[in-house]
């Protein structure tokens, strides 16, 4: 892990005593260092207030930070892989029952809050992440690793409700690993106690980057099925010893730089005072990730065209930005006028082979079929793949390409579905073939980011996703992340470039900048998503 922070980080988990339950999450490589110093982030002294509705409610402080480490943090979550339940595979609410944790916000980025394990209680700050369903923390065998002597240590000797469980566990990311064993524990979260809970006592961490981290740990709030070692989540025990009313847990985070409290999860209820109207719902499409299916996406008022037949999408509070396909991406730039790397794979496609494209696609070939006729691609039968690359499904099935990955095959995907919007548009073929172009000098640099004029952000469109016909607007002051003011003032796109291969892709993914807008309930209950305007 490269310090977690400005984006979600997953990495590969496998539990070695405990069968084939492995957790492998997909990423992209991190863009080389841009011209960035300081941004500043909100960080953390958390303490426990009791509030008088029955609530309870951890608060924040802030920090600085240098862009450095937040691309290493980025790097950290993303140079993993997709789950194996994403690979291979939310009522009653009651502003009185609920028990909420309020969260810290670390650069409007990532939100975390305090728990306790043990008897007494032992605490650590945890992120609170929907896209792993796992409990882990430093342990305090952990001798050899520096890391862990900034953090807090969980001391098992010290508790009166430790229980041994001892089978080993490892969680290897892109520029690290983790390893050590289960244990089981009383788990305190806001003023509740989770008794009995397996988590993984972490002994060794393989990477500097651990050094920097403002968290100790993380509390995975997605389903068993993606489990590693097929651990029951803290929130099913919370469920099934009956500490919560509601099968639900909402969250709020506040994107108000200036607020003292980054925002709250409230566990069985909802928080009325953090949105306004009514939750409208959508259903999960698979269990494992809080995944269900996104419609259309629009920039201004012109569809993309991309997620007209319906996308694979999920709502994960651990990752920091909003992340989808390279080719939407890089039209999200363009429109904005982000500054992208310039793909000569993408303009030889363009010079090369942009006429016949578009003779295949006003003969009605199938867009997934063109690249794969004109040769740059070699197909399945499922989806379109790069000729010259080599083949390491069994490998790794279905793992996801970024920017710079199967070049031509990709450039070529790219292009097709671009000329294909505009040919539904009724363009000419030489007005298609100048705009292709010029989203080739908008594609996103390898790490996905773009940067953006601040100056400019009054004139960017708005850009709208659509979930059960229900239209969900983003104006560009919500999805662009901006620190500082006047000269020395910084803006990045909120949107990032990931793709995910079929059937699991095209894959959205729905973070913090996105949640930060709409308030979100996590139905376990009715195995559903709920969204309102935040307040």
């Amino acid at each position: 892990m490269d310090e977690k922070g400005f984006f979600h980080w997953t990495a590969s988990l496998t539990c070695s005593a405990l069968g084939d339950s492995e957790l492998t999450r997909q990423t992209l490589k991190m863009k080389r260092h841009y011209l960035l110093t300081l941004v500043c982030f909100w960080a953390i002294t958390c303490s426990l207030i009791p509030s008088s509705d029955g609530l309870r409610r951890i608060g924040l402080k802030k920090r600085l930070l240098d862009l450095a480490s937040i691309k290493a943090a980025r790097q950290a979550r993303l140079e993993g892989n997709y789950g194996t339940s994403l690979i291979n595979r939310q009522i009653k609410l009651s502003d009185s029952d609920g028990d909420i944790v309020y969260l810290k916000n670390y650069m409007d980025a990532q939100y975390y809050g305090e728990i306790s394990i043990g008897s007494p209680p032992q605490n650590f700050t945890v992120i609170f992440d929907t896209g792993s369903s796992n409990l882990w923390v430093p342990s305090s065998k952990c001798y050899f690793s520096i890391a862990c002597y900034f953090h807090s240590r969980y001391k098992a000797s010290k508790s009166s409700t430790y229980t041994k469980n001892g089978k080993p566990c490892s969680i290897h990311y892109g520029s690290g690993s983790i390893s050590g064993y289960f244990s089981q524990d009383n788990v305190g979260v806001g003023d509740v106690v989770v008794k009995d809970q397996v988590f993984i006592e972490t002994t060794r961490e393989g990477s500097l980057t651990f050094v920097l981290a403002k968290f100790d740990g993380i509390l995975g709030l997605g389903f068993q099925e993606i489990s590693v070692g097929d651990a029951v989540p803290v929130w099913y025990n919370m469920v099934d010893q009956g500490l919560v009313d509601e099968e639900v847990f909402s969250f709020w985070l506040n994107r108000d730089p200036t607020a003292e409290v980054g925002g709250e999860i409230v566990f069985g209820g909802v928080d009325p005072k953090h949105y306004k109207g009514d939750h409208s719902y959508v259903p999960m499409t698979e269990k494992g990730y809080w995944q269900f299916e996104m419609g259309d996406f629009l920039i201004g008022n012109q569809s993309t065209g991309f997620c007209e037949g319906g996308c694979a999408a999920i709502v994960d509070s651990g990752t920091s930005l909003l992340t989808g396909p390279t080719t939407v991406v890089t039209q999200i730039n363009h429109a904005i006028g982000a500054e992208g790397v310039v793909s000569a794979e993408c303009k030889e496609i363009v010079s090369q082979y942009g006429d016949m494209i578009w003779d295949l696609l006003v003969a009605g070939v199938q867009p997934k079929q063109v690249c794969s006729q004109i040769g740059l691609c070699y197909s399945d039968g499922a989806q379109s793949v790069s000729s010259n690359i080599e083949m390491v499904v069994d490998k790794q099935t279905n793992e996801g390409t970024s920017v710079g990955e199967n070049p031509l095959c990709t450039a070529c995907q790219m292009a097709v579905v671009w000329m294909k919007n505009q040919l539904n548009n009724q363009e000419v073929k030489e007005k298609v073939l100048d705009y292709v172009n010029q989203l080739c000098e908008s594609i996103p640099s390898p790490g996905g980011e773009a940067l953006i004029d601040c100056n400019a952000i009054s004139s960017m469109p708005n850009v709208t996703f659509t979930i059960a016909e229900k239209a969900y607007v983003l104006t560009p002051e919500q999805y662009i992340l901006k620190t500082g003011e006047g000269p020395a003032a910084i803006c990045v796109s909120g949107f990032m470039a990931l793709d995910v291969s079929p059937p699991r892709g095209p894959l959205w993914i729905l973070g913090d900048v996105f949640m930060g807008v709409y308030h979100t309930v996590f139905d376990y209950g009715n195995l559903r998503l709920g969204f309102a305007e935040a307040a």
